[in-house]
């Protein structure tokens, strides 16, 4: 018996005098939208179960013609004649049948249209000019389409909740609220927290909170998403921005192994807010509100920008000994003793002798202090910490110069993590597939980082490259650290490591650079650059590429394409692949 499930049956449907063939059990809303034709609704969703309460996707249909022995009527063309419902049927709550027909714009579908928009504007609030959903509302959208000029209702319209707080995130306005139920049904069946729900009947029913609860679930924004109104808010995004005046950039969150597809909604280099894109191999049209919210960490105020290389001067009189042991000595001599203080006062003292030991510099100056340091390094004696929050491209950068220096101990940080069994994966970063098919970390992620930190203790370790990761989160002391003789840091905040860096260079962050990763699954996805990198600092893949070109003498690639293209040449999972092919949705690697 074979393990391959049969395909469903083809069915033939007339869509607007067209026939068409669609598989069994696909509804009648879907099969008129995959021809091209356009159904307004508000209630539907194809994720979500079918309440049929918005009347909006109203279409005519009809039937095959049955002959007196029940056998379905032949016209000229060999498909059935049709006999047409008088009466209009909801098109979300019917699935294709046998010799179904359906008039999507016909004069008695455009009446009907126009009859659900008056009455689901006879309550509704006209303040289109100070709602949030403005630019992206449904009932704003078809009332232009489907409404009439003016209303003709002149009784007093029903008063309802308005700027309710129902939720760490959310903001509720009933008034707007259309009743279509899609939060209800988002939050009982994909969210599993059934915290939603109306009140009292008629045009008087309102959307509110069960009592005692509130609508904290981490899935909570989602609901802002897929209201067709401006009835539910987000409290982060409201009143920041038009949403026409928001450049949307395709490309994936990087707050786990999921990477789930995104828009990242920006204007004049500034974040606004990020929302969930459609991919039903990754996150289908979901995502958690605590990865679409970890964006302000790139406009913090302490944001590295410019390049820093150690100045010997200041520290001079820290330093004691021979000259001869240059910057290692003074190194251990200033830091053991800071370190070994015990006051308040420790860790000030201690971050001011670093920042008392840096100056600004130019990047031609940053990465040829970096190439000299590591040229000169013993072999053997350059450990890298590299990290599974990098792209491909800069991972297979990184290997290059790992192998150029011939570092025997290298690494990723690991993030293990609880997941949630949907789209928060049990691991934090978001491209350890990434690295361990490029070798750079084992099937045990981090388990040579004790390795690292024993040879910076023993002293068989002077220099340490440190890419995107804090050496101190990764089990490396502080005052092992202060020993080191070359300690050379990319990142994009500061923090205990880059203090330390005898040279720091400033990095971009994920919606700062172009690339790709893998996620937990082997899914092949790519990263669009949605900013420009902050003062000075640049793309890391730039950075890594100059940095070898210095020691190896290597020109490397001019465009990042072209680095995929090496990437793709060496490594036999990504043969034949460029970052075109990737394509918006990604592409499965057979891992």
């Amino acid at each position: 018996m074979s393990s391959t499930a049969s395909p469903s049956p083809m069915i033939n449907v007339q869509i607007n005098g067209t026939w068409k063939q669609f598989p069994k059990g696909t509804r009648l809303i879907e099969a008129c939208m995959q021809s091209g034709e356009h159904i307004p609704h508000y209630c539907y969703h194809p994720k979500l179960s079918v309440p049929g309460n918005c009347r909006m996707c109203l279409v005519e249909t009809g039937a095959p013609k049955m002959s007196p022995d029940r056998k379905p009527e032949l016209g000229p063309d060999g498909h059935p004649l049709i006999n047409w419902s008088p009466r209009p049927a909801i098109s979300c709550a019917l699935e294709v049948s046998e010799g179904m027909a359906v008039r999507t714009n016909s004069p008695l579908v455009e009446e009907c249209r126009k009859g659900v928009m008056e009455f689901l504007l006879i309550n509704h609030p006209l303040d289109c000019p100070i709602c949030d959903k403005a630019g992206e509302c449904r009932l704003q959208e078809f009332s232009v389409e489907y409404g009439h000029g003016g209303s003709r209702f002149e009784e007093e319209k029903v008063k309802k909740p308005k700027h309710v707080d129902i939720g760490q995130h959310i903001v509720l306005d009933d008034e707007r609220c259309i009743l279509c139920s899609r939060c209800i049904r988002f939050m009982q069946e994909v969210a599993h927290d059934d915290v939603l729900g109306f009140v009292n009947r008629g045009s008087h029913s309102t959307l509110t909170v069960h009592p005692g609860k509130r609508l904290d679930n981490n899935y909570s924004l989602n609901t802002v998403d897929i209201c067709p109104v401006g009835a539910l808010t987000s409290k982060d995004f409201r009143f920041k921005m038009r949403v026409w005046f928001l450049k949307e950039t395709k490309t994936i969150d990087v707050s786990c192994g999921t990477g789930s597809n995104i828009l990242i909604g920006s204007r004049e280099n500034k974040v606004h807010r990020i929302t969930p894109r459609q991919n039903e191999e990754v996150n289908s049209y979901w995502m958690p509100d605590s990865h679409r919210l970890n964006y302000k960490y790139i406009e913090c105020e302490d944001r590295l920008t410019q390049p820093h290389v150690s100045n010997n001067r200041p520290l001079s009189k820290f330093a004691a000994g021979d000259e001869e042991q240059g910057e290692t000595a003074h190194r251990r001599g200033v830091y053991k003793e800071i370190l070994d203080e015990t006051s308040t006062g420790t860790t000030q003292l201690f971050a001011s002798a670093v920042e008392f030991g840096k100056r600004s510099a130019t990047w031609h100056e940053a990465l040829e202090e970096a190439a000299q340091a590591l040229r000169e390094a013993t072999p053997g004696s350059v450990a890298l910490i590299a990290s599974g929050r990098m792209t491909n491209e800069e991972l297979f950068l990184t290997r290059r110069l790992q192998q150029a220096l011939s570092i025997e101990l290298f690494d990723i940080r690991p993030r293990a993590q609880e997941g949630d069994g949907f789209l928060i994966a049990n691991d934090g970063n978001p491209n350890t597939r990434g690295a361990q098919l490029l070798g750079l970390t084992s099937s045990e992620p981090g388990s040579r980082l004790s390795a690292i930190e024993t040879g910076i203790a023993s002293g068989r370790i002077t220099s340490l490259i440190c890419l995107h990761e804090n050496a101190v989160a990764c089990g490396i002391s502080e005052a092992s650290l202060a020993s080191l003789k070359n300690l050379i840091v990319l990142d994009i905040l500061p923090n205990a490591t880059t203090k330390l860096a005898t040279i720091l260079l400033p990095g971009s962050a994920a919606a700062e650079k172009r690339g790709s990763m893998i996620n937990v699954k082997g899914r092949l996805q790519r990263l669009h650059q949605a900013l420009q990198p902050p003062g000075s600092a640049r793309d890391d893949w730039e950075i890594l590429n100059d940095l070898i070109r210095l020691i190896t003498s290597h020109p490397g690639p001019a465009m990042i394409e072209g680095l995929f293209n090496e990437m793709a040449t060496e490594v036999p999972a990504l043969s034949g692949l460029s970052l075109g092919k990737i394509g918006d949705l990604g592409i499965a690697l057979a891992l």
